[in-house]
């Protein structure tokens, strides 16, 4: 308990002193679970149905989801995340090469990890201008994510989850779509799961923005945003206005600045995956979680 509160001091000191959460390495003898690669192995299972719903041509579209758990681990209550793909909401897959990697990277640090797929609406989405399709689009991939958030609730024990722990992140329209569900925690939609709360404790973001609805509020989720000053299709001062937003609403929010990137710039993987771990140990409260 002393110990505890060594550390939590220490950490609040490093805050104070104007580092994120994302620069606070938790500290700990290696190989510490949830900071580093603690496992060799990652075992994948794919094509689980989560949901169902209708998209904006009125078919049914049947919502599946990979699953990624470390090999051979034996921890009954593990952190988990959701992994949201991007393009434009008109396009990707849930093998998208960087959310593979992150639940990969994530799976080997001990969290259970999904990529889902969700509905896409064919004229997608741009920066010059919202169209209502567009607009149905973020939501509906928004509630296709919550209903996936929901489903790690109701088989926490299945894929032995712990229920208070779970994030979720994204990149490009992954990552709006993750600021969305940061931002609307409890909003029901309906793809899937009633009944279980669809709120995240922390969501991760690259080259993502809050755009729609209500402004932020003081019980919305953290979350860490990555994204490059040239960016075309998610434009940095969306970027830099989400953040500024939370922080006026005081909920913790970083924004990492790549000068001169474009979108999605993974081309700083190390970096992202470095922060991204860091800043969920802590909203998370992965010190405190099962070992």
């Amino acid at each position: 308990m002393r110990l505890r509160a060594v550390v939590v001091v220490a950490v609040l000191a490093v805050v104070a002193a104007g580092c994120g959460y994302n620069h606070i390495t938790p500290t700990g003898a290696a190989p510490l679970r949830y900071r580093d690669q603690k496992f060799a192995a990652v075992t994948k299972t794919a094509d689980i149905t989560y949901g169902s719903a209708v998209d904006q041509s009125q078919v049914t579209q049947t919502l599946k989801l990979d699953l990624y758990q470390p090999t051979g681990d034996t921890i009954q209550k593990r952190p988990a995340i959701v992994w949201v793909h991007g393009g434009g909401f008109s396009g990707g897959d849930k093998t998208s090469p960087e959310i593979v990697d992150e639940a990969y990277w994530f799976s080997k640090e001990g969290y259970v990890n999904v990529s889902i797929n969700y509905r896409l609406f064919g004229p997608g989405c741009s920066a010059t201008g919202a169209t209502a399709g567009c607009v149905q689009a973020i939501i509906d991939a928004q509630h296709d994510a919550q209903a996936a958030v929901r489903f790690l609730r109701r088989y926490a024990t299945t894929y032995r989850i712990d229920p208070t722990r779970i994030a979720i992140g994204g990149s490009s329209a992954g990552a709006i779509t993750a600021l969305e569900v940061a931002a609307n925690s409890e909003d029901p939609g309906t793809s899937g799961n009633p009944g279980y709360s669809s709120a995240v404790g922390g969501a991760v973001s690259l080259s993502g923005a809050k755009l729609l609805g209500a402004r932020m509020s003081a019980g919305d989720a953290p979350f860490l945003d990555f994204h490059g000053t040239n960016d075309g299709l998610v434009p940095y001062q969306w970027a830099v206005n989400s953040v500024n937003e939370a922080k006026a609403a005081g909920i913790i929010a970083y924004l990492t600045t790549y000068e001169g990137e474009g979108h999605v710039p993974y081309n700083h993987r190390d970096d992202i995956l470095s922060q991204e771990t860091n800043f969920l140990y802590w909203m998370l409260s992965l010190d405190q979680a099962q070992q």
